[in-house]
């Protein structure tokens, strides 16, 4: 029998309902939060390839129980992701475990356990896109992803009006809407809305991130989830890629980026023009520097070749 995201939530809610000590009984009824740590605290977090059996038996036969006990083992992988995306402004914790769970849930649900992908490592995208598109659904005042002017000036506006500032510059509507690239009406209304609000909206996406939200809003053709999902699969890419780059000679780097990492490739004779060496052995270089790309990435990330599209494609 073929099972919804609410019956495996049900079902996961039977499993969190332990026999509690006594003793811990009152304070859980003042805090949910901590109850619900308990709960999740007497799940066992099962080995891989256990969870990747779970995940078979669930595909192959639709198994409640299958998709129930793989869920219930990463539990404790969205209370991390949730806590590690939770800030002062937001008020309740729960919010975005709840919406990880669905997440989760979602991952389950979709996961291939014949590409040989660890399943925590594929669900953690899923649990990220939920609960970043759960935040982005509820700021107070404003519902982001009506325009794409809108969705640049929600996240960048107060950013470009420090940037002025620091620049020594007065952060007219004007000088906003050139360096926006957007029009004089657009900044206008969208400043006296965000005049009103509590909080940073240039918020990073973690503390340790340069990436604002504004990176994750989603395309039209896709769903926000999915969208949200590849968005963290590449930012990982292109960080792996930076890195790879200082591992390499500049020559190469500078065949890297004109002739591999690039949609406009320059011609094989004009690089060899450029460092005086012929056509054949550009594309040896080349060839050379593929090889090596493959190899840093296979040990840089996990299950690196099995990742939908990004893997075959370096």
């Amino acid at each position: 029998m073929y099972m919804t995201g609410s019956d495996v939530n049900h079902n996961v809610q039977q499993v969190l309902d332990p026999e509690l000590p006594a003793a811990e009984i009152a304070s859980f009824r003042i805090d949910p939060l901590k109850r619900y740590m308990f709960e999740i605290g007497q799940c066992k977090v099962l080995p891989r390839d256990e969870q990747n059996n779970l995940a078979i038996r669930y595909q192959e036969n639709h198994e409640p129980e299958a998709i129930t006990l793989l869920v219930t083992s990463n539990l404790r992988l969205v209370f991390k992701i949730a806590r590690d995306f939770q800030r002062p402004w937001m008020q309740n914790l729960q919010d975005l475990i709840q919406e990880g769970n669905l997440g989760l849930i979602r991952a389950a649900e979709k996961f291939d356990p014949y590409r040989g992908v660890k399943f925590s490592y594929y669900a953690s995208f899923w649990i990220k896109a939920y609960i970043l598109k759960f935040i982005l659904d509820n700021w107070r005042l404003v519902k982001i992803g009506t325009t794409g002017a809108q969705r640049k000036l929600f996240f960048r506006l107060n950013k470009e009006k420090e940037k002025l500032i620091n620049e020594g510059f007065e952060p007219e509507p004007g000088l906003l809407s050139q360096r926006l690239g957007l029009s004089h009406k657009d900044v206008v209304d969208m400043d006296q809305r965000l005049n009103s609000w509590d909080v940073s909206l240039n918020e990073p996406v973690k503390e340790y991130s340069n990436k604002e939200m504004i990176n994750y809003i989603p395309a039209e053709n896709k769903s926000p989830e999915e969208q949200i999902a590849d968005n963290q699969i590449q930012e990982l890419l292109h960080q792996k890629i930076n890195e790879f780059k200082s591992t390499i000679t500049p020559r190469e780097c500078e065949i890297f980026e004109k002739r591999i990492f690039t949609e406009d490739p320059v011609t094989l004779q004009k690089l060899g023009g450029r460092f005086g060496i012929t056509r054949e052995r550009v594309r040896q270089v080349e060839k050379e520097i593929i090889h090596k790309i493959k190899i840093f990435f296979e040990r840089e990330i996990p299950d690196f070749q099995n990742l939908p599209r990004y893997g075959a494609s370096v």
